[in-house]
C-alpha cells in the first residue's frame, strides 16, 4: 500500500508542470562560475595585508589593554606557583605591551608620512577638497600618536592604563595560589 502512493506521488511530481518550471531554473554545478564561492589566493593575500594594517591601529592598543589577563593567571598559577613565575609574566606582559606599542607607533609614522605624499601629491594638482580630507586624517592619525606615546609614558612610569593588566594577572595569579591552598590543605580538616 505504501509502495502505491509512493509511486503515485513521485508520479504527480514528474507530471506537475510547476515542478517541471523550476527545475529547468536551477543552474546546473558547471553553470556557476568558480569565483562565486571560491576566493582566489591573491584575493585572499590582499584581504589579509589590509586586515594587518588595519590592526596596526590604536584599537590593537586598547584592545590589549582592555584584555582581562586574570584568567591567564590563575592557569600560570596552578601551573608553576612560584612567585618568581608571576614576576616573569609580569615581565613578558610589560614587555608584549612595549612591543605592541611599538608596532602602534611604527603603523601611524608609515602612515603620516604616506599621507603626506599624498597631500603634496594631490595640493601640486589643485584637488583642494581631497587634500582638505587628508589633512584632517593626518589630524586624526597625529591624535592617536599623542594618545599613544601618553600610554607609553604612563606604561614606564607605572601608571594609568597600563596597571589595568598587571593588576587583572596578579589577581588571577593569587586565586590559582589560594585555590591549590583550598584544595591541598585547607579541604583536609
Amino acid at each position: 500500500m505504501f509502495d502505491f502512493l509512493r509511486r503515485n506521488k513521485k508520479e504527480e511530481l514528474s507530471s506537475n508542470p510547476l515542478v517541471i518550471a523550476e527545475a529547468a531554473n536551477v543552474p546546473k554545478a558547471m553553470d556557476i562560475p568558480e569565483h562565486v564561492f571560491i576566493e582566489n589566493d591573491k584575493e585572499i593575500s590582499l584581504k589579509n595585508e589590509e586586515s594587518r594594517k588595519a590592526d596596526n591601529t590604536i584599537e590593537l592598543l586598547f584592545d590589549f589593554l582592555d584584555k582581562n589577563h586574570e584568567g591567564k593567571g590563575y592557569e600560570d598559577a596552578l601551573t608553576n606557583p612560584d612567585v618568581r613565575h608571576l614576576d616573569q609574566n609580569i615581565e613578558a606582559l610589560k614587555n608584549q605591551l612595549d612591543r605592541t606599542i611599538r608596532r602602534v607607533k611604527t603603523f601611524y609614522e608609515d602612515f603620516i608620512k604616506e599621507i603626506d605624499f599624498h597631500i603634496d601629491s594631490r595640493s601640486r594638482s589643485g584637488m583642494v577638497d581631497v587634500v582638505d580630507e587628508l589633512k584632517m586624517k593626518k589630524s586624526i592619525a597625529e591624535s592617536h600618536v599623542l594618545k599613544v606615546l601618553e600610554i607609553e609614558t604612563e606604561h614606564h612610569n607605572n601608571t594609568g592604563d597600563s596597571q589595568g593588566m598587571i593588576i587583572t594577572y596578579t589577581r588571577g595569579f593569587m586565586n590559582g595560589l589560594s585555590a591549590i591552598s583550598h584544595h591541598t590543605i585547607l579541604k583536609r580538616f
